[in-house]
């Protein structure tokens, strides 16, 4: 179904990475064009088929359209792809037909199927909505349809580590290698030594895309330089921020990039095993990885002597088991050993001391994919790109109350307003933008006012966040900081790996106090009283102490979403302390429940539902709420069929 092409794989690598086999030279010419698609015998429909495409139904729709197919006898090609980024418009369909430029349809459920087919295989525009169609000088253009390089979306991204991922075939090395791929791993295998290859990486000025923002060219140097006969390669795909979905995107779309960037940079460091530690829960993930492996092997880029170099690497997939503190080097490098996910005291730091004791570099996803780019136009063109200190492009997942939900690549330098308004539309519905969420749980709040900050490690280091592995939640008008603070600070004490003192007992002590505040005082006595303003009292310094103390990097940010809520929305705390109110009515003890006296009827349906009878009232005449006893469910409101009930 993937490739309907027979297909030399050897001969192909050979002639694309090495030149050798010139002398058939037209007739591999011709089977890197169909491989590229610049030119099809017959219509190709591409699915969008990435865990967000599955989500919404691209599995039914992929069994349609084969359906429709066998059907209808009609010989066509279907292609599985991953995500583009416009994970709201899916399931994403996109057809080429002979001659004609690929379009692409949005929200194509498997009802949809034979009425988009019906018209885009007879060269006729159907009614499914029409996202747009690429561009290529040789395709004639479908009439009145905009090209996608022309939406917002994506005018403002610079795609280098999403260049390929819902375009290509992920299932395919094949044509991989003929979209240029592995020819920067032939390159630094050829062309370069290890040394060498670690300074075209730091002239480059490609920071760590994990959070910490190290230097990825020196951190090789440390291993490289270290005295010892053996060392390890890490990547880290242990994405656990909650929102965050940027790895999983690459793995799915274009396991390949990664996998070149892998091999180029355990030669870097001269490792001669490479782990790659993905999520558990990751499995169609895991799948498309699994496969690239054994393609790279058959094709001799990976394995023993990888294209006669003399260099040899093993590649071991691991699966993480899903705990948050994995994302920790030191507690990913306890993992691999078959030990619990804890972190370590740091210095030795792992590039000098890591895993099983041996100088290891741990590097994530999004830093690994960009290596191929690197190594094939050289550090002057990635250091081109960007700020001054922080170079190249980040890839970010969208997330909460914006119009465009979904990935998207920007130069560094770029405002986080251009990002959420110009690249995904704004907020949701003309609502007021509240805050973003930068950094994960361990990222802070930003309001409104901060979003002419750059993306730039320092700036936001500055505005009071960090970069993190690039999660971005959008909150409107509606939503509480508040509960907001108190949702990451629960995760992240339910993450804990209980090994320090100051981030298990503290967070949980933290949460604890959140829990308190948007909590109604039913039955409290005046100790309990006590007891919650000491704690809402001492919440910033526990904060502090966490920080200070805390003996990984996990832990020291743990209250930073606690701290940013409290610096840019006190007001908001307060009224929960003192007020007992949440002004976007989300925590639900604190909801006030009224009747107005001129709709009640008199039902008694209200009074009959309530679970503490805190509704009285006599049959056909006006009923009352005690506010004292009611627990503030709503279920009152929810069965009043005359809308007498209201919230204050």
């Amino acid at each position: 179904m993937n490739s309907t092409l027979n297909i030399d794989l050897p001969r192909l690598a050979a002639y694309c990475l090495t030149g050798k086999h010139q002398e058939q030279t037209s007739l591999m010419e011709d089977l890197i064009s169909k491989l590229r698609r610049d030119r099809v015998d017959k219509p190709v429909i591409y699915i969008g088929t990435g865990t967000c495409g599955h989500i919404a139904g691209a599995a039914r729709t992929l069994q349609a359209t084969l359906n429709y197919l066998k059907e209808k006898e009609i010989d066509a090609e279907v292609v599985e792809v991953g995500c583009i980024g416009l994970c709201i418009h899916e399931p994403m369909v996109d057809v080429q037909m002979p001659g004609k430029r690929r379009i692409s349809f949005s929200r194509v459920t498997e009802d949809k199927v034979e009425s988009l087919l019906d018209d885009i295989l007879n060269n006729s525009l159907p009614e499914s909505p029409i996202i747009g169609q690429y561009s290529h000088n040789h395709h004639e253009p479908w009439e009145g349809v905009k090209l996608l390089s022309e939406m917002a979306y994506f005018r403002m991204q610079n795609r280098i580590v999403l260049k390929n991922c819902g375009i290509i075939n992920p299932f395919s090395i094949e044509e991989y290698i003929a979209r240029g791929g592995y020819k920067s791993l032939t390159r630094a295998l050829r062309n370069y030594s290890p040394d060498k290859v670690c300074e075209i990486v730091e002239d480059s000025g490609l920071r760590g895309r994990g959070g910490g923002g190290f230097p990825t060219g020196r951190k090789w140097k440390t291993a490289l330089n270290a005295q010892d006969d053996q060392r390890f390669l890490i990547c880290n795909g242990d994405e656990s921020d909650p929102g965050a979905f940027m790895d999983r995107a690459i793995f799915e779309g274009d396991p390949h990039k990664l996998l070149e960037g892998v091999i180029i940079s355990a030669y870097a460091i001269n490792a001669s095993k490479a782990y790659i530690y993905v999520r558990a829960e990751y499995a169609l993930a895991l799948d498309r990885l699994r496969r690239a492996i054994d393609q790279a092997t058959e094709a001799g880029l990976l394995g023993q002597n990888i294209l006669g170099s003399g260099y040899s690497l093993a590649i071991q997939v691991r699966e993480g088991a899903g705990a948050f503190v994995c994302g920790e080097e030191t507690a990913l490098i306890s993992s691999i050993e078959g030990k619990r996910g804890t972190p370590r005291p740091k210095p030795p730091f792992p590039a000098n001391k890591g895993l099983f004791g041996k100088p290891t570099v741990v590097n994530n996803v999004e830093t690994l994919a960009n290596i191929p780019a690197i190594i094939e136009n050289g550090p002057a063109w990635f250091a081109s790109i960007g700020t001054d200190k922080s170079k190249g492009t980040k890839v970010f997942a969208l997330a909460g109350k914006i119009s465009i939900t979904g990935l998207a690549e920007v130069s560094m330098g770029t405002s986080l307003k251009d990002l959420v308004y110009y690249v995904c539309g704004g907020v949701k519905n003309g609502k007021r933008l509240k805050a973003i969420q930068l950094g994960g749980p361990s990222g802070s709040c930003l309001p409104e006012k901060s979003l002419d900050v750059l993306i730039d490690y320092e700036a936001l280091l500055e505005a009071g966040t960090i970069m993190g592995s690039g999660g971005l939640v959008v909150m409107d008008e509606d939503t509480c900081m508040v509960d907001i603070a108190k949702f990451f600070t629960d995760f992240l004490q339910r993450e804990s790996c209980g090994k320090c003192i100051p981030c298990r007992e503290g967070s949980r002590r933290m949460h604890e106090i959140l829990e308190n505040i948007t909590r109604r005082p039913v039955n409290e006595s005046g100790y309990e009283t006590l007891e919650r303003f000491k704690g809402v009292m001492q919440l910033e310094n526990l904060a502090d102490v966490i920080k200070d103390t805390s003996l990984c990097g996990l832990g020291q940010t743990a209250p930073n979403p606690l701290l940013s809520a409290l610096k840019h929305f006190r007001e908001e705390f307060e009224e929960h302390i003192f007020d007992r109110k949440c002004r976007a009515g989300v925590c639900k003890d604190l909801k006030v429940y009224y009747i107005d006296v001129e709709k009640c009827t008199g039902c008694t349906a209200c009074a009959k539902k309530c679970p503490t009878n805190a509704i009285i009232g006599s049959p056909r005449t006006p009923h009352f709420i005690i506010e004292d006893k009611c627990i503030g469910c709503g279920i009152c409101f929810d069965v009043c069929k005359f809308v007498a009930v209201f919230v204050k």
